[in-house]
This record gives C-alpha cells, sequence and structure tokens, in this order.
C-alpha cells in the first residue's frame, strides 16, 4: 500500500522539483528572466489589473508548460532510452506545446507594451 506523504512534505518535493529545474533547465532560467523583465516592464508602465491578470497567466502558463516538458522528456528517457520515433514525437510534442504558449506569451505583451511604449515617446 502506499504511504500518504504529510502537506508539508509533498510541498517540499514541489520546491526540490522547481530547484531542479532552476538549476538544470536552461530555457526555464530564459523563461523565468523574461518573466520578470516584463514584471517589472508592467510596474513601470503601471499596467490595469486586467493586463496583470493577462500577464501572469501566460506567463504561469509558459512555466507550467515548460515544467511539463521536462516531466515528459524524464519519463520518456527513462522508458525508452533508445531512440524510438514514437518517444521522439512524445518529446517534440511536449517541447512544441511550450514553443505555441511561448509565441503567445510574445503576442500577449507585445499587445500590452507597445501602446504603452509609443504613448511614452
Amino acid at each position: 500500500m502506499e504511504r500518504k506523504h504529510s502537506l508539508l512534505k509533498s510541498f517540499g518535493f514541489a520546491f526540490e522539483g522547481l530547484m531542479a529545474e532552476i538549476k538544470k533547465g536552461r530555457n526555464f532560467r530564459i523563461q523565468i528572466v523574461a518573466g520578470l523583465i516584463a514584471t517589472i516592464l508592467g510596474l513601470f508602465l503601471k499596467l490595469s489589473l486586467e493586463e496583470w491578470l493577462d500577464l501572469v497567466i501566460i506567463i504561469t502558463l509558459v512555466l507550467i508548460l515548460e515544467l511539463v516538458n521536462t516531466s515528459i522528456e524524464a519519463i520518456v528517457d527513462l522508458t525508452s532510452p533508445e531512440i524510438h520515433p514514437k518517444a521522439k514525437l512524445a518529446k517534440d510534442v511536449a517541447a512544441g506545446a511550450v514553443l505555441v504558449a511561448s509565441i503567445g506569451a510574445v503576442v500577449i505583451g507585445a499587445l500590452i507594451f507597445i501602446p504603452k511604449l509609443m504613448a511614452l515617446i
């Protein structure tokens, strides 16, 4: 029978996963920096509540998808250490999901920030 962990221990496991991704995941670190830059720019440009909601949602979505992508890659590597077309497909599709969200983040960022930056000029 599976032993259940305390809530605190479960949060500890989640934190360990985040720290592992921050240490080893170059793309995750790049996405964190991009999110921080967008947040700082948002503070400077005094975004509205709706703009903040859009920004937080898209930043969170990109980070979540990168974490899921890393998980899928690890599982595929564990279960299929040899190169297999289906293993490649799973990894490529997971990476594609991150790419789609990242493109969406750029579009949302442009829609929010470009008009505000143009107004300053």
